[in-house]
């Protein structure tokens, strides 16, 4: 039950290929799809829940090479994580960034078209955020969990409160 029937290096060479080609191609995709959660966590959650339930269904030979493989997972997720923080080239490859929606109330076509996101779903949005009217938008960003966060124009903010001006 705990001797493993690969060879470890083997175990953390398949996670390590799954972790990094997993993220690229998650990266690709874009960020609105990942709802309120980052890429990385999606991506993470995903890979441990299926490296751990081949170790307790049964589907590989041990506990061991399921353990080592949620490991090598979470292993490659935290090395990610602190390489984009100790290198900003780096994190801007890694790491998704708030993607601008409306500057100045006009509509970012390119970045619409990036994430496959419509002139109606954006409306839609805004209206959420209790906004009628493009002209009332200085900024909105679609943000990398997802969420969509927006300035005014005039400086409330979009669920009422004022909102301090940039220094």
């Amino acid at each position: 039950m705990f001797s493993t029937s690969i060879p470890v290096l083997e175990i953390v060479l398949r996670g390590t290929v799954t972790f990094l080609a997993l993220l690229a191609l998650m990266r690709i995709v874009g960020q609105r799809e990942s709802g309120g959660l980052g890429l990385t966590d999606v991506l993470v959650v995903v890979l441990v829940a299926d490296a751990a339930s081949s170790g307790m269904t049964g589907d590989v030979d041990s506990i061991t090479e399921g353990l080592l493989l949620a490991c090598t997972i979470l292993f490659w997720s935290v090395v990610v994580d602190a390489a984009a923080y100790r290198w900003p080239r780096l994190a801007a490859i890694v790491k998704a960034r708030p993607r601008p929606l409306i500057e100045d109330g006009r509509l970012n076509r390119h970045a619409m078209r990036r994430e496959f996101m419509s002139h109606d779903e954006v409306l839609s949005q805004l209206r959420l955020h209790g906004i009628e009217d493009l002209a009332e938008v200085r900024r909105a960003y679609l943000e990398p969990n997802g969420m969509i966060s927006i300035i005014r124009s005039d400086g409330v903010d979009p669920d009422g409160a004022p909102t301090q001006p940039p220094h």
